[in-house]
């Protein structure tokens, strides 16, 4: 999700300044997207500059500007509901490249890596449960957004046992090393002396 399209979603349910929007979108997502202010302001920026918000009004007290949708931003906002997200672009994943690199690289123990990330991920799994059972019982959006995050550490646990299983099939089939071919040490070579025939 791009953050125009998540600010274009909110400033749908009326005008805001960008505190405001900040807030709306933390207490929507859950905060588990952190936004800063000045991404908010510079977002409002490009999303004026494109016709998609309009300033609603003068500055309030505290010289904060309020913006509100223009068609084109309510025509915006509909199009990026009624569109699927794209999933031909994968993301970089630290962790894919993390194994990746462990199982190529000479003295690591890439099982040892593999438990790490799934007790770090099992920990996760087990507090998002409780924030899910303790917090979202009333809020629908943050239920969503909890389901999600569950929903991933579940899949991962469940990938990284299979990262597990075929380091160990790998490492099951792997050759045992042959011995190495005994090399004549150097006082065993005559040396003088004509080898005869």
């Amino acid at each position: 999700m791009s953050i125009r399209h998540g600010l274009l979603a909110l400033l749908e349910r009326g005008p805001s300044h960008g505190y405001q929007l900040r807030a709306q979108f933390d207490s929507a997502t859950g905060a588990t997207w952190p936004l800063n202010v000045g991404q908010v302001y510079t977002t409002l920026d490009r999303l004026e500059r494109d016709g998609l918000v309009d300033q609603d009004g003068a500055p309030d007290g505290d010289g904060r500007i309020a913006y509100r949708l223009t068609d084109a931003g309510r025509a915006e906002v509909r199009a990026w509901f009624g569109s699927p997200v794209g999933s031909r672009t994968a993301p970089r994943d630290e962790l894919a490249i993390k194994l990746a690199l462990a199982v190529t690289t000479p003295g690591v123990d890439v099982l040892a890596v593999v438990q790490t990330q799934r007790s770090a991920t099992m920990a996760s799994l087990q507090e998002l449960t409780r924030l899910k059972t303790r917090e979202a019982a009333d809020d629908l959006a943050w239920s969503l957004v909890l389901d999600s995050l569950v929903f991933r550490a579940e899949a991962e646990i469940r990938w990284l046992d299979h990262c597990e299983a075929r380091v160990a099939r790998a490492a099951a089939q792997r050759p045992a090393a042959a011995p190495a071919t005994p090399t004549p040490a150097p006082e065993a070579v005559p040396t003088g002396k004509r080898a005869r025939r």
